[in-house]
């Protein structure tokens, strides 16, 4: 390979892996409120309750 096809691999890598890293810490300190065991729970559920929506007649979801 070419030294200019090297830079440029490198480059490339460079710029893959960074965003990766730079992702990870951006969702590390901001983390997504919408992510997680709590995100399926009903929205009038109390905090803590657990409890998630009751559903109809064959899983499908109620009313």
């Amino acid at each position: 390979m070419s030294a200019g096809a090297v830079i440029m691999m490198i480059v490339s890598i460079g710029l893959v892996w960074g965003g990766l890293i730079a992702a990870i810490i951006l969702l590390r300190r901001h983390p997504d409120p919408g992510s997680g065991p709590e995100a399926d729970l009903h929205p009038d559920a109390p905090p803590g309750s657990g409890s998630r929506p009751a559903d109809g007649p064959a899983g499908r979801p109620g009313p």
